[in-house]
């Protein structure tokens, strides 16, 4: 298994009549390439207490979502990830949230472009998804 910093974490908006996603502020956060037979890939945002109805909402809402993680620098390219929230853990007055994931792709533009596509379309919610992850 190899770590890496997590330095920023996006959470596309599933339900979005355009491509939006919500920029989760960061106290902390690591990303652990798993090195499975899966590919997937373990994030950990640290952040502050408050945000823990957005992140329960979204575990209540949906099996699975759309994110982008920015790794090690702030000049790496943005990575795209399907990913389920398996955890949410109250820490003091911050919390955690573990997001067990596949990386999509590593070209975020052409990803976007395909979801600005596909939400022009009329796709939304879990059939934004399901498109989404047959097209790649």
């Amino acid at each position: 298994m190899k770590t890496f910093k997590l330095k920023q974490l996006h959470i596309v908006d599933l339900e979005s009549d355009t491509y939006e996603y919500t920029s989760v502020p960061l106290l902390d956060g690591l990303i652990i390439n798993r090195e499975d037979n899966e590919n997937r890939w373990l994030v950990e945002a640290y952040v502050e207490g408050r945000q823990m109805p957005y992140f329960q909402d979204l575990k209540s809402k949906y099996e699975e979502l759309i994110i982008h993680v920015r790794i090690t620098t702030e000049s790496n390219e943005l990575a795209t990830c399907i990913a389920s929230i398996i955890g949410i853990n109250k820490i003091g007055d911050h919390m955690n949230v573990l997001l067990l994931g596949k990386m999509v792709d590593r070209r975020t533009a052409k990803l976007e472009n395909e979801l600005v596509k596909l939400t022009n379309e009329d796709y939304r919610g879990e059939e934004l998804l399901k498109k989404f992850k047959s097209d790649f």
